[in-house]
């Protein structure tokens, strides 16, 4: 596997996203509440006149609210079925390459990793939870067809 990644860090913790699936890293402005969303849709922002859902990660693992306040937070822009989301992340700050394909998790991470994440892969950077990006949109809970 010679796919590369980007890093994020979510929830204190190193993870990593396909980087072929990102569209960019932008920092959020602006978020406009959606009455009734799940808990882990914060709201809706815009890119290039572009509505963006933007998703509250570290709720969408079941690990608790994004704590440090979305405004001028980071957020990984992907398209999914058609629909551009923002994943809210601590941080996104490089592009590293898998060394192999994604293996089993291993040690058990816990069930909000376990929910959301593909598998560990080997990179550059160290071993690596590879998330999925439709389980984090579908949020907690949700059974995520393959």
């Amino acid at each position: 596997m010679t796919d590369m990644l980007l890093v994020v860090v979510l929830a204190g913790r190193k993870a990593a996203l396909p980087a072929g699936k990102v569209n960019s890293v932008i920092e959020l402005a602006e978020v406009t509440p959606v009455p009734r969303a799940a808990d882990h849709i914060l709201g809706l922002s815009a890119l290039r006149s572009r509505p963006l859902t933007v998703v509250d990660c570290t709720a969408a693992l079941g690990l608790g609210q994004y704590e440090a306040g979305w405004q001028g937070s980071r957020a990984v822009v992907v398209e999914h079925e058609g629909h551009l989301y923002a994943l809210l992340v601590d941080g996104a700050d490089d592009i590293v390459a898998a060394l192999d394909e994604p293996g089993p998790l291993g040690a058990d991470p816990g069930p909000g990793w376990r929910n959301g994440a593909l598998g560990r892969v080997e990179t550059e950077a160290g071993a690596l939870l590879l998330l999925d990006i439709p389980a984090l949109i579908a949020g907690p809970g949700a059974v995520v067809a393959a």
